[in-house]
């Protein structure tokens, strides 16, 4: 069974044509699957930028798209809904798709 980063890296068009179509920019990996120290039973993190006027329904959907589309469980944040004491980290390290 494939890994979330090994499924980031051969579906790296469908994410962005995903992220696209929900008002979504930027997509970028973070975590377990940026370094490739995920496994089978982890999720496919991901940090994307929203267009203005964009919200949460535009994310909700989002993420559903693409867990479907993936078939592994995904987590879409944004810089802004990152915890304060780990955003700092999350966004030096982060790494476009």
């Amino acid at each position: 069974m494939l890994k979330p980063s090994d499924i980031a890296r051969l579906q790296r068009d469908t994410i962005h044509r995903i992220v696209t179509a929900h008002r979504g920019t930027n997509p970028r990996l973070f975590g377990s699957t940026l370094r490739g120290d995920d496994t089978a039973q982890s999720d496919l993190d991901l940090l994307v930028d929203l267009l203005p006027g964009s919200g949460l329904l535009d994310l909700g959907a989002m993420q559903f798209e693409l867990e479907a589309a993936l078939g592994v469980p995904v987590d879409v944040l944004v810089a802004g809904d990152l915890p304060a004491r780990f955003r700092d980290e999350v966004l030096g390290s982060a790494r476009a798709l």
